[in-house]
């Protein structure tokens, strides 16, 4: 079944992590041996053919760069122009990936639905090029509002505001307080693009800011459930049914310490949390009971989001093994159906409502 992965850092491990991700994931694991400069060096999961094999033919696939001011601790650029020029060489990979036949941009409707088709066709996807849809996880790289307009000029169609910390147009994670100015604005110039808000990491006053602003299409592309790990990069109940009110999904992803409670860095591993894919499921079954039906879930992994086999479920070696989920699924009392919303037709639905028509 195809599957649809709704947040991969596929440019910032390319440009930041020096990634081949042409070659197979064992290929490039066995690059990074004896390098110890990040923490997932050997133990990325994700590549080009990896997606392949896993029958993942469409993602939607980031450009990621955060401005930090002085003082802070969080790494970043020291300018929002900084931050631009290193979304710019994001973009410049992916359009080298398309010229080598590696990846195809879906911009409009149409190429969206000639890539289902084109990707549907045969079994064989050995060759093929997967599909992506442009986001960008976190707005400080937008110098100004004219850039979101060039952005979306070169395919950008999703944006989430904030990241980590305090941001330019909203905070997020570990951070709080509302909206600014700058914040509002944007939303309504991506209102007038129909562009996709992502409410992934929004802090919680800028979340409802958000909820209470934007009409258009919203998806929180990597997000899971703060009833089951009690930190504010979760989602409580009450936002989550907020979401579901406003026709969103939510993707599951599987970076560890927001699958498994009391998860401490440098400290737990995914065995000793008994962190597996099930785990996935529960955040995504708690969706579903809220919901009353699988309309407002999907995946969205960030795989090798700055973490590797490290730090993701241990029963998943690369990204190919979320094929896994279909079986598991079907065992939880999930239909046919239910797999189908959960593994592309929600995120479709999504794409279909906000990409132009060419």
């Amino acid at each position: 079944m195809l599957l649809i992965d709704a947040h991969l850092d596929l440019a910032m491990n390319a440009m930041e992590w020096n990634r081949n991700l042409q070659l197979s994931v064992h290929q490039i694991r066995d690059s990074e041996m004896g390098m110890t400069d990040k923490p997932d060096r050997g133990k990325g999961t994700v590549s080009l053919p990896a997606l392949r094999e896993g029958n993942i033919g469409l993602v939607v696939a980031t450009q990621i760069a955060r401005y930090v001011g002085p003082g802070s601790t969080l790494k970043g650029w020291h300018s929002p122009e900084q931050a631009w020029a290193q979304t710019q060489g994001q973009l410049a990979w992916y359009k080298a990936m398309e010229a080598a036949g590696e990846m195809r941009q879906i911009k409009d409707q149409q190429a969206l639905e000639e890539h289902l088709s084109y990707w549907n066709q045969d079994p064989n996807h050995t060759n093929k090029a997967i599909g992506y849809v442009l986001s960008l996880e976190g707005a400080d790289s937008l110098i100004t509002l004219d850039h979101l307009h060039i952005a979306h000029g070169n395919g950008l169609r999703a944006v989430g505001p904030g990241h980590y910390g305090p941001g330019r147009y909203a905070n997020g994670t570990d951070a709080t307080g509302h909206l600014n100015e700058m914040g509002r604005n944007l939303l309504k110039e991506m209102l007038g693009l129909n562009m996709i808000l992502d409410a992934t990491h929004l802090c919680d006053d800028a979340f409802w800011d958000a909820m209470e602003i934007y009409d258009g299409t919203i998806w929180a592309s990597h997000n899971n459930c703060r009833a089951l790990v009690n930190h504010n990069r979760q989602f409580s109940d009450e936002m989550i049914k907020t979401l579901i009110q406003k026709g969103a999904v939510i993707g599951g992803a599987l970076d560890a310490w927001m699958m498994v409670p009391n998860w401490q860095r440098g400290v737990s591993t995914p065995e000793s949390t008994n962190c597996t894919l099930e785990i996935m499921i529960d955040h995504l079954d708690h969706i579903c009971q809220l919901a009353g039906n699988t309309r407002h879930v999907g995946i969205g992994t960030d795989l090798d989001g700055a973490y590797g086999k490290e730090q993701c479920p241990y029963d998943l070696d690369t990204i190919a093994d979320m094929q896994q989920l279909e079986n598991r699924l079907l065992k939880r009392g999930y239909t046919q159906s239910d797999l189908e919303n959960i593994f592309h037709s929600n995120w479709l639905r999504c794409l279909r409502k906000s990409l132009p028509l060419s």
